[in-house]
This record gives C-alpha cells, structure tokens and sequence, in this order.
C-alpha cells in the first residue's frame, strides 16, 4: 500500500509543479562513467559533425536566413544572442545531446567563464512533463582600463530538454547588460567561434 501512496504523492506533486516550482530540483553532476563516454565522444566523428553543421548554420544565419535547416532557429535581440536546435527533428540520440551540452559549456569556460548553476529540474508545463539540464555561466570578474565591468560576451545559460520523457531541444543564450557599469559586450561572432574551434 505505501508504493500506491508514493505514486499518488509524486504525481501530485507533479501536476502541481511549475518552472519556478519544481517537482524534482537537483543539481546537476555526471558520473565518472558519463564523464568517461564524454571524453570518448569529444574525439568522435558525431561530435565534430555537429559542431561543423552548427558552424555552417550560423554563416548561413548571417548571410542566408530563409536558408537555415529546420533544426536550428537563432536568437538574435540587442540583449540575447543564441540559438536553439530542435534535436527532435534531427537524428541525435539522448547521448549525444547531453554531450553536447557538456561540450559547449566545457568551450565556454574554456573561454574565460565559471559555472554558476548546474541543475535538473522536472515540471509540468501546459499538460507536459518537461525535464531541463542547465548551465549558467558567467565571465571571470574583472574591470576593464575605465574600470567598468568586462562582461565578454554577457551570461550564458545552456539548457537541455526533455518533453514528455522525449528528447526535444537546446537552447543556447547569451544575454548582456545594456548598463554603464559594464562594458560594452564582445560580438556573439567570437563566442561562436569559440564554441567551434577545433583544440
């Protein structure tokens, strides 16, 4: 009888969730297995395939727009700059998607930033359960030669998701501040070069 009560609970607090009220909040941490299968994966054709199409789409993004792949949509505000890539419309396994996520924040932080956030939350969302991997990074502290705060190319916030226990997009976002204690922000260009430059 106690299973039943614990089913009935978990699905209630379920239904009950929301994004700013998750059913299930942890922090994010890979195991030294997935850790090992990463560093496989970082030397494989799959992974070097995505970065070369992401690459190819962003030039295609700023030349082409109406000829994107309609796997990949791009952001492109005054403040947020990313892109968001529909992985169930594409071929990529669970695997390789949180790889992926694991690879762009590795190449973030390779960039000059730390890891603020690392987390898994489950919600439900317009009569969806949606589970969602997050990164947030910010760029090392530092001020720049008029003692303004250098933000290099703003906070970035990675997110990985899950729609109904399917894999369905990720999202790449880098939001900067328009404010005059900061400098101003790098362009996203270099931030997607670095995201994609080969070691």
């Amino acid at each position: 009888m106690q299973i039943w009560t614990w089913l009935r609970q978990m699905f209630t607090q379920v239904e009950e969730s929301s994004a700013s009220n998750p059913a299930e909040h942890e922090v994010l941490r890979r195991s030294e297995e997935e850790k090992a299968d990463f560093d496989q994966w970082c030397r494989t054709l799959v992974r070097r395939r995505l970065m070369d199409w992401l690459m190819h789409q962003y030039a295609t993004f700023l030349v082409r727009p109406d000829d994107l792949d309609e796997a990949i949509d791009f952001l492109d505000l005054p403040a947020s700059k990313g892109f968001v890539i529909h992985l169930h419309q594409t071929g990529y396994s669970a695997r390789d998607a949180r790889h992926l996520m694991d690879y762009l924040c590795d190449r973030v932080r390779q960039a000059g930033y730390r890891r603020q956030l690392a987390d898994r939350r489950v919600f439900q969302r317009d009569g969806a359960i949606e589970e969602v991997e997050r990164y947030y990074l910010k760029p090392a502290p530092g001020r720049g030669s008029e003692g303004k705060f250098v933000q290099r190319f703003g906070n970035v916030l990675i997110q990985l998701m899950w729609r109904d226990g399917r894999l369905h997009h990720l999202t790449f976002q880098a939001n900067t501040y328009n404010d005059h204690l900061f400098e101003a922000p790098e362009a996203f260009k270099g931030l997607m070069q670095a995201l994609t430059a080969e070691d």
